[in-house]
């Protein structure tokens, strides 16, 4: 199989030193920079070309190569409560099987490399001793990161009549007034007002009567 895999990609890898012998172990370290879209696009992703840092364990079996490793990374978002910005670091834990284009799962060489190619659409393989990493890195990291990001696990979130955020101002409250009651409260006022008026009225007039009398 010609190849299409570039090795000077930071996501692709090389097995040939690991060979085909059953048992072979090889470990690397690599610090790449994260691509676009790495994690939940508008809550929470590492932003483009920060590092990611790599830890791998690569074992060769019958049929094929087991990567198993952690990206540890920093993510940026925006607090689910109070929208304030947040950075969580991230450790994703993965482990996938890229097997050898040319056996089954078995480990043994296939007569018809067409076979089973139904089976073969979720699998990933390897192409020429090489292997691409960034698509199981992408779900490793989704899957890490928190749906419903929050700045702190206490955040209190922003008050709902002014947006102040509630965390910033301890014991922050508004009066509650109870809208059944608001109508009668303003009748209320409108006839406290009505009688300040005819008691004015009143009194203006006794004035004037008195004047009359003198």
């Amino acid at each position: 199989m010609n190849t299409h895999l570039d090795h000077r990609n930071p996501f692709v890898f090389d097995t040939h030193e690991l060979g085909r012998r059953p048992g072979a172990m090889q470990r690397l370290s690599r610090t790449i920079d994260a691509p676009k879209e790495f994690g939940l696009l508008g809550v929470i992703e590492v932003p483009e070309g920060a590092p990611v840092e790599l830890d791998l364990r690569l074992e060769s079996v019958m049929e094929g190569v087991l990567v198993t490793g952690t990206a540890r990374a920093s993510a940026k978002g925006e607090c689910v409560r109070c929208l304030e910005p947040l950075v969580q670091e991230v450790d994703a834990g993965f482990q996938e099987m890229f097997s050898y284009p040319d056996a089954d799962d078995r480990g043994r060489v296939k007569a018809d490399p067409a076979d089973d190619a139904e089976e073969d659409e979720d699998r990933l393989f390897l192409e020429d001793g090489l292997f691409d990493l960034e698509a199981v890195l992408r779900d490793a990291v989704v899957l890490a990161l928190p749906m419903q990001p929050v700045c702190q696990e206490d955040c209190e979130g922003l008050c709902s009549e002014c947006g102040v955020r509630l965390s910033d101002e301890p014991g922050h409250h508004h009066d509650a007034v109870d809208i059944r009651w608001a109508a009668l409260q303003g009748l209320a006022e409108s006839i406290q007002d009505g009688e300040k008026d005819e008691m004015s009225g009143a009194e203006a007039q006794a004035g004037v009567d008195e004047k009359q009398e003198k």
